[in-house]
């Protein structure tokens, strides 16, 4: 039994690893800024193990749930497209936000800001996890994040990679999109951490 606790524990620890490392860029240009645009792309990134296109992560998964239940397919991939704008992007936000006001830093990031310089942060790779009550297995979610200017998004300042952030709740969480939300909550707390320590000592 103390096997299998030990085995347990070190499958959960290797689950929750998450990588976070800067790319390309320094962190200068943040130090006085109280303001950051923040912009989400979902334009071109994969899924689960395979790597599949999301379109078909969505064909498969509502053919599946139809099977079970007629019409909870369906039902599902409405869930499913208001996700990211009900569920994943708010996330982000708040948790960032969250994070730097709780050290009392004068500084928010927001949708739909006139400001000098914008977060973009593109989705790269999903992994929705599972739950089977007794046994779970947290989302994971892999971005890149770009600091850029807003009038000239080609120049990238500041590069950010977030690689397999996990999502997860205490309890049960049967909902794919809802885990996913925690994956980006987490890759927002673990940016948020990291600018405490470069840009806003």
């Amino acid at each position: 039994m103390k096997k299998l606790a030990v085995a347990l524990l070190f499958i959960s620890g290797a689950v929750f690893a998450q990588d976070i490392e800067v790319v390309k860029g320094n962190f200068d240009f943040l130090k006085d800024q109280k303001e950051i645009n923040v912009e989400f792309d979902y334009s071109n990134f994969t899924m689960m193990k395979e790597k599949k296109s999301e379109a078909q992560y969505i064909e498969e998964r509502a053919a599946e749930l139809n099977e079970k239940s007629k019409g909870n397919g369906n039902i599902w991939k409405k869930k499913w497209d208001s996700a990211k704008e009900s569920i994943w992007n708010p996330k982000f936000l708040e948790l960032v936000n969250i994070v730097l006001t709780k050290e009392k830093k004068d500084v928010s990031f927001q949708e739909g800001l006139s400001t000098p310089y914008t977060l973009i942060v593109q989705t790269v790779w999903l992994y929705p996890g599972w739950d089977a009550g007794i046994m779970k297995q947290p989302a994971k979610v892999t971005t890149n994040l770009k600091f850029v200017e807003t009038a000239n998004k080609s120049n990238v300042l500041l590069e950010i990679s977030s690689s397999e952030a996990p999502g997860d709740q205490w309890g049960n969480n049967y909902s794919n999109e809802s885990r996913l939300g925690e994956g980006y909550a987490k890759t927002a707390k673990s940016l948020a951490k990291l600018l405490l320590k470069k840009a806003y000592k």
